[in-house]
């Protein structure tokens, strides 16, 4: 299965809201790809294999497995620019999942992305 389906659907898999919105999981799953068929199949996938629940725009994740800052969240000292809001950062934080690294996220913008704020 393509790499990015795999990244989206853990992602997916550690969302730390009872319920998002269509249109914020799509926000998250940008993070991983802006290809439209990419993100239905990452959707539908998680459908299937029970990841979330999806009725009415309204999407609500299965699973408790959080991502844990220290461990799953690390940083990094460098030059890089936030893969969600473009800003030059000096720390970046990534994002560990199996399936490979997400980031680099400023601080404010990894909250955003875990669920934190």
């Amino acid at each position: 299965m393509d790499e990015r389906v795999e990244r989206g659907l853990e992602l997916l898999e550690h969302l730390e809201h009872e319920e998002l919105s269509l249109a914020a999981v799509v926000d998250r799953i940008e993070l991983v790809t802006n290809d439209p068929a990419v993100t239905r199949t990452i959707l539908d996938e998680a459908e299937l294999r029970g990841i979330v629940e999806r009725e009415d725009g309204i999407i609500r994740p299965k699973s408790r497995a959080y991502v844990r800052f220290g461990q799953d969240v690390i940083t990094r000292e460098g030059e890089f620019t936030c893969e969600r809001c473009g800003s030059s950062l000096s720390t970046g934080h990534f994002i560990k999942l199996e399936s490979g690294e997400l980031g680099p996220f400023g601080s404010s913008c990894i909250r955003k992305v875990t669920g934190r704020e």
